[in-house]
C-alpha cells in the first residue's frame, strides 16, 4: 500500500487555510500535520512549497456523449474525464437520460454502458426524466435507494425533454417523499418556441438570435413557477445553469423565505456574453447553449449571488460540439445549432482567476467548486474536502503560473475553446484521485477505468 506525503503547501478548504502536510494512505487522507513536527515517512513525497493543496473539483453538471439535435456531444467519458482531471476536477456527476416511452432503469443502464470502465476519475449520475408516468414515478424511489438521488426535469424543449406543470408537480411530490433532489432547467419552452418560429419567419437566422428569443424574463418566469410548484409540494429544488439577473432575484426571494431552493451558475455566464453570440461569420454558433449567454450587465448579479450564497454552485454544463461538422448543422437556422459548450477543463482555473481579480475569496472558490456541490448531491466527507477519512482527491495548484487558454493546448475533444486567448493566473500541476496520480507535474499518467462509480446519498443540505 503506497503512502504519499504532500509537504510544504497551503491547504485550502471551504472552512480553512492552513500550512500543513498531508499524509495519504490506502486511497484516503490519513492525517494532516504541522510541517516539520510529525516525523512521517512515505513511499512518495510531493513537494508543494509555494503551492496550494486543494480538494479535487466536483463538477455536478456534465453531459458526456449526450445525443442532441441529431448528433452527440464530442467528449466521451474517457476523453471528458481526462480533460476534467487536467483542469483539477476529480469527480463528475453526469446525466443519464430516460427516453420517451422507456423506463428510468433503461436510461441508467445505457449510461453505465457508456461510462463504466472508461472514466479516468470518479463519476456518478443524475437522472433526466423526460417521460413522467406512474411507472417512472415509482422508479424514482428505487433509484434514490441505489444512490441516484437527483432527478432533472425540463420546462424547455417541447417534444424532447419537456414536462408540463402537472408532471413536474407529481415528480416533486415523489421527491418530497423519498428524499430526492429535483433539478430544473427553468425556461418557458412553450413561449420560446413561438418566438423562435417568429424570428425564423422574419429571416433572423444567425446565432445571436438564439439569445434574443430565449428571453431573460422567460427564464425568470419559469424559475418563479418552479419555486412555487416546489413550495406546494415541499420538495427541494436546484435550478441549473442560472444566467439571468431576474432569475437570481427569484432565487434570492425564495431563500429569504427559508425555502430549500438552490441555484447553480456556470463559467460561461460569468465570463462570456451576447457579444460572443454576435461574433461574425457564424462564429457565434460556438457559444450557443441554453440557457443562453446574456448581456454583460447580468454578470454582476451572478457574481453578487455567488458572494451572498443566493447561488451556491458553479458547474460547467460541459456539453461540447465541434464547430466543424456539428455546430455548422445550424447554418441558416439558429434553432438547429446543437446547444452546448465545452468547459470541464477550464472551471477551476477561471474561478481562480476570479480570486485573483478579487471577485471571490480563496475559500469561496473551494466552496462553490468542491465542497458545496459535494454536499448538495450526497458526496461530502468523501469528496469536496481535505480531512482525515476523505478520499485522497487532491490537487497541487500553482497560483503563480500563467497560461493562455486555447484549443491548441486543451485536452477536451472539441475543435475550439470558448475562452480562446484568455490569459489567466494559476494552473493545475499535480492531481491525485483516491491517492493515485492522474496528472504528475503537468503530465497525464492516469488511465481509463481508474474512475469508480459513486452511489450517492441524499442532499446533505436537507434534514
Amino acid at each position: 500500500m503506497t503512502r504519499t506525503l504532500i509537504t510544504g503547501g497551503l491547504v485550502i478548504t471551504a472552512a480553512d487555510e492552513i500550512h500543513a502536510d498531508v499524509l495519504i494512505e490506502g486511497g484516503r487522507i490519513a492525517a494532516l500535520g504541522t510541517p516539520g513536527t510529525h516525523g512521517w515517512t512515505a513511499d512518495r513525497v510531493i513537494d508543494a512549497a509555494q503551492k496550494f493543496v486543494i480538494p479535487g473539483g466536483v463538477d455536478v453538471h456534465t453531459h458526456m456523449e449526450l445525443p442532441f439535435g441529431g448528433t452527440f456531444a464530442s467528449d466521451t467519458f474517457e476523453t471528458g474525464t481526462q480533460a476534467a482531471a487536467w483542469g483539477g476536477t476529480t469527480t463528475i456527476v453526469d446525466f443519464a437520460v430516460q427516453s420517451k416511452g422507456q423506463s428510468l432503469r433503461a436510461g441508467l443502464d445505457a449510461w453505465h454502458a457508456k461510462a463504466d470502465g472508461r472514466c479516468a476519475i470518479d463519476y456518478g449520475f443524475h437522472m433526466i426524466m423526460s417521460d413522467v408516468t406512474e411507472r417512472s414515478l415509482k422508479e424514482m424511489d428505487l433509484l434514490v435507494e441505489e444512490g441516484v438521488s437527483s432527478f432533472k426535469l425540463f420546462m424547455a424543449y417541447p417534444g424532447v425533454f419537456y414536462s408540463d406543470d402537472g408532471q413536474i408537480l407529481r415528480a416533486m411530490q415523489r421527491a418530497a417523499a423519498n428524499g430526492g433532489m429535483i433539478m430544473m432547467h427553468a425556461e418557458n419552452g412553450i413561449a420560446i418556441d413561438v418566438l423562435v418560429e417568429q424570428a425564423l419567419q422574419r429571416g433572423e437566422t444567425d446565432p445571436r438570435y438564439h439569445g434574443e428569443v430565449r428571453k431573460a424574463l422567460l427564464e425568470a418566469e419559469a424559475t418563479h413557477r418552479a419555486i412555487k410548484l416546489a413550495q406546494v409540494t415541499g420538495a427541494p429544488l436546484y435550478v441549473v445553469h442560472v444566467s439571468a439577473e431576474q432569475a437570481v432575484a427569484e432565487l434570492a426571494r425564495a431563500r429569504d423565505e427559508g425555502l430549500p431552493v438552490f441555484g447553480e451558475t456556470c463559467p460561461q455566464y460569468l465570463f462570456l456574453s451576447t457579444d460572443n453570440l454576435a461574433e461574425p461569420d457564424f462564429e457565434g454558433a460556438k457559444y450557443v447553449c441554453s440557457t443562453p449567454l446574456r448581456p454583460k450587465e447580468h454578470q454582476a448579479a451572478l457574481w453578487r449571488g455567488l458572494r451572498t450564497d443566493d447561488l451556491q454552485v458553479v458547474s460547467t454544463d460541459h456539453c461540447p460540439f465541434c464547430f466543424v461538422g456539428q455546430k455548422e448543422l445550424g447554418r441558416g437556422d439558429f434553432s438547429k445549432i446543437p446547444n452546448g459548450m465545452p468547459g470541464v477543463e477550464n472551471r477551476m482555473d477561471l474561478l481562480h482567476q476570479a480570486v485573483v481579480e478579487g471577485r471571490i475569496t480563496r475559500r469561496r472558490w473551494i466552496e462553490i467548486a468542491c465542497a458545496t456541490p459535494a454536499r448538495m448531491f450526497g458526496l461530502y466527507g468523501k469528496k469536496g474536502t481535505i480531512a482525515p477519512g476523505a478520499d485522497a482527491d487532491v490537487v497541487i495548484y500553482d497560483p503563480h503560473a500563467e497560461q493562455v487558454m486555447s484549443a491548441e493546448t486543451h485536452h477536451m475533444n472539441v475543435d475550439y475553446s470558448a475562452y480562446e486567448g484568455k490569459r489567466v493566473t494559476g494552473q493545475v500541476e499535480t492531481v491525485l484521485s483516491r491517492g493515485e496520480l492522474v496528472i504528475d507535474k503537468r503530465e497525464f499518467v492516469g488511465r481509463a477505468g481508474h474512475g469508480a462509480y459513486l452511489a450517492r446519498g441524499t442532499s446533505q443540505y436537507l434534514g
